[in-house]
């Protein structure tokens, strides 16, 4: 789809949000030896976009995207460590797409840099049974009315 340009004044400022990732630090995250920067979140529909960094052997628990993913890696390679598509590699340069429901375990066995994009957070699969979100809060009651008003 083509860009559409507003047809009232705008100034750049009112449209266009430059982020600048090469100025912001790496936050770490509940999973070890991954880090994030957060180049968009938008709080209401949960949209998000990232730069993820993966230190060697780092493995993301077991989650579902609960709308499509979509991650191109930059650096290393991104492999599926369980579920379906177990085995599954996505090297440097290319991209991956998942649809919605997809759920599984990954991993960076040699670290890894990847541009992620989803929709609305992934829900985290705990080993005491609750189901959590990327910052280890309910997903349920975070999330679900976001995903309800659609």
């Amino acid at each position: 789809m083509d860009a559409v340009t507003p047809k009232h004044p705008t100034t750049a400022d009112q449209h266009s949000h430059v982020v600048r990732p090469a100025e912001m630090q790496w936050q770490k995250t509940r999973f070890a030896g991954c880090e994030a920067k957060t180049l968009l979140f938008d709080k209401s529909t949960g949209l998000v976009t990232a730069l993820m960094r993966f230190a060697p052997g780092a493995v993301l628990p077991d989650h579902e995207h609960v709308k499509i993913e979509q991650t191109y890696v930059l650096e290393g390679r991104l492999v599926d460590k369980e579920g379906p598509a177990e085995g599954l590699e996505v090297r440097e340069g290319e991209f991956v797409w998942r649809e919605p429901g997809s759920r599984h375990v990954a991993c960076c066995p040699d670290g890894g840099l990847m541009l992620a994009m989803f929709q609305i957070p992934n829900k985290f699969f705990e080993r005491d049974g609750r189901v959590t979100d990327q910052h280890g809060q309910d997903w349920e009651s975070v999330w679900s009315k976001v995903l309800n008003d659609e």
